[in-house]
């Protein structure tokens, strides 16, 4: 989502942007416009279907070489710049520099040491191979692109970034789709979702999968129960979103099993992913939305949630400690113990008062990180790498 939206601002200044992505259906058209200004290549490598993150190293190969097929096949001095996103696109984009003569600008969006520094339950460490390959990429980059200053502060600590490459640009929300809505937009929501005026709405959204702890929400709101039986009939749980590849140890139907173990299976909604506007609505229709990550280097789903007007409850680490601010447009919690969360969500859900001024200083605190800033900012580093780099040239 990152990518399009950025794509599609850019085209709409006058900046022509391709983006490059494995193709993983046979029938998908290898080049296709997404909006006017912005062609989508899908370039074959490795089976044509989705793969696990472990699988996707032993494409790079290939992928590469579409690439630089792609860029020959094209009049001289097509490409002006590399956007890389994530370690494996970066070790792409480190080749596509020195064949093209062109920055290479990365965003690295996870980072393997951050991971394994805060592994979950169950979790498996990210391997040798990809630490290695993100100090390639660091390395390789003429500008890093970081979500928050912490992250900064990680590539310059961890990776021995050059301070003077990084520059920290948030990513942003779309304003139009992710909003409050008018007046009674929570109580309609809610009615289209089956949910009852009064339930007290927990909302999950993202990759069920241990670091982003989904887990913990069920732990908590068992303990919420337990403490407080009068919710148990009012107590919803919603999680929204799917596994993350085909491998992945804590897929939905674990969380199934572990709701029915917690004996919460009743209050336990579980719902596939789902088209931004149908997530926007269970956004509103939560009483609080719940980010009980282990590591996180933005928090997307934060930022959408208080977009939307609703409060969130998030774990103080990375990225949320910026999209989350504490006590003015959510809670964050320090550390991942079931009975803290379970103690922040019932002071919250038993102040109305306190749970409307969050709600208020959400939107205020979201207004912020619209998408056009972004662009801004990226604009802005793009231009700088290209002049330093016609600089080089020319000395």
């Amino acid at each position: 989502m990152y990518v399009v939206e950025v794509a599609r601002r850019l085209a709409a200044r006058g900046t022509e942007v391709e983006i490059f992505t494995r193709a993983v259906c046979r029938d998908t058209p290898p080049l296709a416009e997404l909006a006017p200004g912005v062609l989508v290549r899908s370039v074959v490598a490795g089976p044509f279907e989705e793969l696990d993150k472990t699988e996707l190293p032993a494409q790079v190969c290939q992928f590469t070489l579409e690439v630089l097929r792609a860029e020959a096949a094209a009049e001289p001095g097509r490409y002006d710049l590399v956007h890389a996103h994530y370690w494996l696109s970066g070790k792409v984009g480190a080749v596509a520099k020195e064949r093209w003569g062109v920055p290479l600008v990365q965003s690295m969006h996870t980072l393997g040491k951050v991971k394994n520094a805060a592994l979950a339950a169950g979790d498996a460490a990210e391997p040798d191979d990809r630490i290695r390959g993100e100090h390639e990429v660091v390395a390789a980059a003429d500008r890093l692109i970081a979500n928050t200053a912490e992250e900064a502060r990680q590539l310059t600590e961890l990776y021995g970034a050059d301070a003077a490459k990084v520059s920290t640009v948030s990513p942003g929300a779309d304003l139009s789709v992710f909003r409050p809505g008018s007046a009674g937009a929570r109580r309609r929501a809610r009615h289209k979702l089956g949910l009852a005026a009064d339930d007290v709405v927990l909302v999950f959204a993202g990759r069920v999968q241990p670091l982003k702890g989904p887990d913990i929400v069920l732990r908590a709101a068992a303990r919420l129960i337990e403490t407080d039986p009068e919710l148990a009939g009012r107590l919803k749980v919603i999680l929204v979103g799917g596994p993350s590849g085909r491998a992945e140890r804590a897929d939905p139907d674990r969380m199934r099993e572990l709701a029915t173990a917690l004996g919460i299976d009743d209050a336990v909604r579980f719902e596939p992913p789902c088209p931004q506007p149908e997530l926007a609505n269970w956004y509103r229709a939560a009483t609080v939305v719940l980010t009980p990550s282990h590591s996180e280097s933005f928090g997307l789903v934060a930022l959408e949630a208080q977009a939307c007007g609703t409060p969130v409850v998030a774990a103080s680490v990375g990225g949320l400690r910026t999209v989350v601010r504490d006590g003015y447009s959510g809670v964050l919690v320090d550390g991942h113990d079931p009975a803290d969360w379970a103690r922040v969500i019932r002071q919250l859900v038993s102040a109305p008062r306190h749970l409307r001024a969050l709600s208020a200083g959400a939107l205020r605190h979201a207004s912020g990180f619209g998408w056009s800033a972004t662009v801004d900012r990226l604009a802005a580093v793009y231009t700088g790498a290209m002049d330093e780099a016609a600089a080089r040239v020319g000395a």
